[in-house]
């Protein structure tokens, strides 16, 4: 997984790296090793610390003077956007618009369908097919990568 970063071009986060990562800016305070090893059933506090240090070594996170960590910066990353404190991939957005779009077709095909001909009736049930592909395709990679960078649990 891929953060976009004005300075570097690319940092190389994955795993339960970007797992840490991701819990500490969701809970939006100073969170602890013990904080994230709960959170995320990591095995041991020294897991979950040695995870917090590269963060910290990469500029995302700051260490306050009880030892608490806690996220300075949300990064880009590449195929997913931040909503509020919720990293959501691209595809569930591309899903959205396709459902968008299907549900207008409908709207148009029940308006229509008493007073088309059936080659226009043929040609909306072929459009309707392949927007329903479309929107099954996105949902799926989507339920995809939420799983990737899901932090209820850990690798």
């Amino acid at each position: 997984m891929y953060l976009v970063q004005d300075d570097q071009p690319y940092l190389h986060l994955n795993g339960r790296t970007l797992k840490v990562y991701l819990y500490v800016v969701k809970e939006n305070r100073p969170v602890g090793p013990r904080d994230v090893m709960r959170g995320l059933n990591l095995s041991s506090p020294s897991v979950a610390y040695r995870h917090l240090q590269k963060l910290e070594e990469m500029d995302l996170l700051t260490k306050n003077v009880q030892g608490n960590y806690i996220a300075t910066k949300k990064i880009a990353v590449r195929g997913y956007v931040w909503v509020k404190k919720r990293l959501i991939p691209n595809s569930i957005l591309y899903f959205i618009v396709f459902l968008s779009i299907l549900i207008i077709e409908l709207i148009v095909l029940t308006i229509h369908v008493s007073v088309e001909t059936d080659q226009f009736k043929i040609f909306f049930l072929l459009l309707i097919t392949i927007t329903t592909a479309a929107l099954i395709l996105f949902l799926i990679e989507g339920l995809r990568a939420f799983r990737k960078i899901k932090t209820t649990d850990s690798d």
